[in-house]
């Protein structure tokens, strides 16, 4: 078993079986440290983004401690700082094009870390970022492309809402603002864990070498204040199940 596929057992089955999954025989306890999750943080990404990733992986079963990498953090997002984790998550952000001229010199290193057996999450931005035009390439047999310019989409504009999604069978809503879908192709693997009220996915699970990439467009991770600050609400109440679904389910055994 990769090294990386390490988790906490207990903790990370029973996140499953709320949503009606099954933990895989991958897992095992861990003793000592917690996994790592390296969270980019930096130009690349939106002011408050990285540390609502970071809170949000601190705050699963499998209790990762987290550490920011990007120009001016303490570790650079390298190959070397990437062979100590067990996860790296990129946080939503600006534009698609313009955050990859800040991170296109990282992305060998990235498909590197994520094909010998690393975990790769990408939040909004960073699940654009995860497709090939342009982005890292993690994805074999998935589109990815903006919901509101997709046939029937219920949001038409790139403005700060909530939106409807049914995730795992159960109906739920998250933040939004111009959120990635992803068009699974014939034959290909993966798992939706959520869709929009058109029927494309909005949260998915697939492979990539020998590693795992998890992405969602919505914002599972937003806390309270990005509510606030923008005058919406959440009719579920703040909660961060379906985060710390995506990221049990990225890091199950396939």
């Amino acid at each position: 078993m990769n090294r990386r596929r390490l988790l906490l057992g207990a903790g990370a089955a029973g996140v499953l079986a709320t949503f009606g999954g099954v933990a895989g025989a991958g897992y095992v306890m861990l003793s000592g440290d917690r996994p790592l999750a390296l969270v980019y943080r930096g130009p690349a990404a939106c002011a408050g983004c990285s540390e609502a990733v970071a809170a949000l992986l601190r705050g699963t079963p499998s209790g990762f401690r987290t550490e920011f990498c990007g120009p001016g953090e303490e570790r650079a997002l390298s190959a070397d700082s990437l062979a100590g984790a067990a996860v790296y998550a990129q946080p939503g952000g600006g534009d698609v094009r313009q955050a990859w001229r800040r991170l296109r010199g990282h992305a060998e290193d990235v498909r590197d870390f994520v094909h010998g057996g690393g975990n790769y999450l990408g939040f909004c931005l960073g699940a654009y970022l995860a497709g090939a035009d342009p982005g890292f390439g993690l994805l074999i047999g998935v589109g990815v492309e903006g919901y509101i310019y997709s046939a029937g989409a219920t949001v038409h504009d790139t403005a700060d809402t909530v939106v409807g999604v049914d995730w795992r069978g159960r109906r739920r809503h998250m933040f939004f603002q111009d959120g990635a879908l992803f068009r699974p192709r014939p034959g290909a693997s993966v798992t939706v864990l959520a869709t929009y009220d058109t029927g494309g996915a909005a949260a998915v699970v697939t492979g990539y070498g020998s590693g795992r990439v998890g992405l969602v467009g919505p914002h599972p991770e937003a806390d309270q204040s990005w509510y606030a600050d923008v005058g919406l609400t959440n009719p579920d109440g703040i909660r961060f199940d379906l985060g710390h679904d995506l990221i049990e389910s990225t890091l199950r055994e396939p």
